[in-house]
Order: C-alpha cells, then structure tokens, then sequence
C-alpha cells in the first residue's frame, strides 16, 4: 500500500521566507552578468546598471531617494552600521557635522532584536550611556518613559518598528517626534515590517531604517539601509570607495538584484496578502482559543503584523512543541531564529511582564505568501493534540520529580 506523503507547512516566514519565483527567474537571468560594478569597462557598465535600477525600486518603495539607499550584507550588519557610527562619532571625533560628540547616550528599548541589543551592550562597555525603555503587556514602548529618558544627552534612539517575535506594530512617528524634539537622531529596524506594512521614512520622519530582502522572498546576505540626506554617517566597512564611500567591498550583484525583484513584487502583492493572512490569524487564533486551554496570546490584539501569532501554553514547553509539531510536518519557532540556540526565556516575553514558565511554553507561528486555509486547519489540529501529549508528559514527569 502507498504511504501517504506527509505534509510540509512552513509558518516561520519572520525566521526567512523562501524565494518568491520571480525573483528565482531575476536572479538565474543576472548571473550571466559578472563584472564588477565598479569597472568602467562595459561589462562594470551592465552590473552597474542593475544595481541602480534595484537602488530605485528600494528607494520608491519606502518614499526615499535613490542617494540615500546602501546595499549591505543583512539587517544585522544594517543595525550594527547604525549603532556603531554613533560610536565613531562619540569617541573617535570623526568631524562630521550634525551630531555633537558630546551626545553619549543611546536609547532602545528592551524588546529589540539581539543585534541592536549587543551593539548598544558593546557600546556601554566603551564608555557610552546606554538606556533600555520599558513596554506594556502588549509589547508596545512606554512613551512617556521614553520621553523623560530623552535628554540633551541623547544622541541616538533606535526602535523597531515590528517585533519579530510577537509582531507589535510602534507608532514610530510618536518616537521620532519626541527624539527630534529633544534633538536626537533616530534609527528603526524594520527588518519584519517593509513588505508587509506599508512604509513611508518621509512620514516616519526616521533618519536611519533597516531592512533585508530575505525576511520577503529574496535572498539572504543582502539588505539595505536607508540614511536620510543630511544625517550623520560613518563608514561601518571599510577599504574601498563602493557605496559612494559609506560600505566598502564589492557590491553583491545578485543579492542587489533579488533584492530589487522582491521589492518589484510585494509593491504588487502585499496589499492583497495583507488581507489575506489577517484573516488567517484570525482563523488560527480562534481555532486555538476554542480547542485549546490556559493559553494566552501575546502582542498587541490590533496592532500587529498579519501573519504573526505567539501563544503561551502552560504546561507545554516550547521547545517539545516545536519538535512534536516538526513530526507532524509543521515549521514553526520559539522565537527568534537568531537566540533559538539559547535555552533562557524569551527577552521580549520577559519584557512584557508574562512568567518565566510561560514564556518557555511559547511558541510563533508566522505565515506566508504560500499559506493556504487549509494549511491553518491542520495546524490548528495537530497542535491541539501536540498540546495534550506535551501537557501529558509534563504531568507525569512533575509527578515522577515529587512522588
């Protein structure tokens, strides 16, 4: 008798996303064009013209100009570039107008992603005053701390747009008022939200943004960085003049390419996959709460990334969850892709005040363009009997520890 083939449902699209097709067919077409960027030969010529033309599709995306995009390797090396300049500038004096060095401080708050975390950490270390801001339940920054943190101190403030593991959505144009009021800088990452939330850095008023093209069907190892005209910068790379001088090293023609398609194509998909992963959060999360118990959902209720839900279920840990439901065909996390080697709670659940023993029994599921409603039904299934089996467990062993 035939076996039957089991299924592959993948909801961890905040983790990576794979390749929309049309970027498979933009990047197997620009392999064929080899040369360097920077040479003026003709074959420099026709790498160079394709990372232009993928510079302004990036640019018209999020209401930038062309100038005040930089290709880099990731959001991570985005972030990092942006943190660290205002180390360069702090402590190295790099004479750039605009930004005082005596501005030693930095602002973030307590649910950023591990990279803009460790930056500011590093940062602290050398001297620099770092200040992390709280949240509410909800995952949403505390502005009125934020605005009695903000000083003639403060140099600069980053702050995500959308969190990656609950998909709390920030009002950054409430941040960015008060950080220019107080006559800071501010840096967003908005690694998890351009492509899926409309965004618009001349109504944001922000003047660094991050963001990568593998968290929306591109490829990994290229992202971009968008640095308003007139803001502070410093190169963060070194040793070449690519980049007009802001990150040295041979530009990724095919990352640069895959990079622009992708944009090319959430311009003419993300409305209506906007709508449609609305409605299946909202599936998923009412077949959980009705076959589920003891749960709890965490992020904002409204304000949220469509296709992101984290749930806390007590008495079933997360990571058992993940790999019960990875038997049963099922990708999804326990947070962030970039800490799932680590065993302590989640930072961002700590931060919104849930329990230690609750954060463990997390577990996000993010979906994508490829998500279908059946796809959401058989999860809904499987993880209500994953549930029960984990919990079975769980009861046993305590009472195994105790009898």
């Amino acid at each position: 008798m035939k076996q039957e083939r089991k299924r592959k449902i993948y909801l961890d699209h905040n983790a990576t996303t794979p390749l929309h097709p049309e970027v498979k067919k933009a990047l197997i077409a620009a392999m064929e064009v080899f040369g360097n960027p920077s040479s003026l030969h003709q074959f420099g010529r026709e790498a160079r013209k394709l990372v232009e033309e993928a510079r302004g599709k990036v640019a018209s995306f999020i209401n930038a100009s062309p100038e005040e995009i930089i290709f880099v390797g990731s959001g991570s090396e985005a972030n990092n570039t942006v943190i660290n300049l205002f180390s360069c500038q702090g402590f190295h004096s790099c004479d750039i107008p605009g930004l005082c060095v005596q501005k030693k401080e930095i602002i973030t708050t307590k649910i950023e992603h591990p990279c803009v975390l460790e930056s500011a950490a590093c940062l602290k270390e050398k001297g620099a005053e770092v200040c992390y801001v709280g949240v509410d339940q909800y995952g949403k920054i505390n502005l009125a701390e934020l605005k009695s943190s903000l000083s003639e101190h403060t140099g600069l403030v980053s702050v995500m747009t959308a969190n990656n593991e609950i998909g709390t959505i920030q009002d950054i144009k409430k941040v960015s008022n008060l950080v220019h009021a107080a006559g800071g800088l501010l840096h967003t990452d908005a690694v998890q939200a351009v492509g899926k939330i409309p965004i618009d850095v001349k109504s944001l008023e922000a003047d660094y943004l991050s963001f990568s093209a593998h968290k929306i069907y591109g490829p990994k190892g290229i992202g971009a960085l968008y640095i308003r005209k007139g803001a502070p910068f410093c190169q963060f790379i070194r040793g070449g003049h690519q980049e007009k001088g802001r990150r040295a090293g041979t530009e990724n023609t095919l990352g640069i390419v895959g990079l622009g398609k992708a944009i090319e194509m959430r311009k003419k998909e993300m409305a209506d996959e906007f709508m449609r992963l609305e409605g299946f959060k909202k599936r998923l999360k009412e077949g959980i709460q009705k076959n589920i118990s003891d749960i709890r959902f965490n992020g904002h209720p409204t304000e949220g990334l469509p296709g992101t839900l984290n749930v806390s279920l007590s008495g079933a840990e997360g990571e058992a969850m993940l790999l019960y439901l990875d038997m049963e065909g099922i990708a999804v996390s326990t947070g962030s892709a970039c800490a799932s080697g680590s065993l302590d709670p989640s930072h961002v659940l700590m931060a919104t005040g849930i329990p230690q023993e609750q954060a463990h029994g997390s577990i996000r599921m993010s979906m994508g363009r490829d998500t279908k409603e059946k796809d959401i039904d058989y999860v809904i299934d499987k993880l209500t009997q994953v549930v029960k089996r984990v919990r079975k467990i769980s009861s046993v062993s305590t009472e195994v520890k105790h009898g």
